[in-house]
């Protein structure tokens, strides 16, 4: 059976049982965190991805078996006026990896973001990771800069109570 890549069924129970499980594999990745999903995110997550509308993912299926994961959040480019779609985490399993289904699921993803109008696609990536940083760049993506002069953007965060 040939790679297939679906959209995410969120009242699917094979495709929700795919989510957390794939979610899980990369959680427990060092480039993911290393500790695997908490029981918190594994109890809800499902229940509060279904009240998103900014949200839609894929699955890839190699011979029947969920091997990758694509979740995608939609934003809003202010700067030119249009939606814009952040791929949120994507993943493969490690014993999959080179076979083109990350290429297939950024795909998907752009085909998705053309169909909304989106102006871009975006993503995060550690820079400890040019095995991931390559298959971004070849994919298309590159450092977000306004002004080379002033520097490339960086990702921060604040945890919050």
């Amino acid at each position: 059976m040939p790679l297939h890549i679906s959209p995410l069924d969120l009242h699917d129970v094979s495709h929700t049982a795919a989510l957390i499980d794939l979610l899980d594999h990369y959680a427990h990745d060092p480039m993911g965190g290393g500790t695997g999903l908490s029981e918190q995110a594994r109890t809800n997550l499902v229940d509060a991805l279904r009240l998103r509308k900014d949200y839609f993912a894929h699955i890839a299926w190699l011979d029947g078996e969920a091997v990758g994961l694509i979740n995608c959040f939609e934003g809003f480019s202010t700067f030119a006026a249009r939606p814009l779609l952040n791929v949120h985490d994507i993943v493969v399993r490690q014993e999959q990896r080179g076979k083109g289904i990350g290429r297939a699921l950024l795909a998907a993803a752009e085909a998705r973001a053309i169909e909304r109008g989106c102006c871009k696609l975006t993503l995060e990536v550690l820079d400890r990771n040019p095995v991931a940083m390559s298959a971004y760049t070849a994919f298309g993506f590159a450092p977000y800069t306004l002004d080379p002069a002033a520097g490339s953007a960086v990702f921060l965060q604040k945890h919050l109570p």
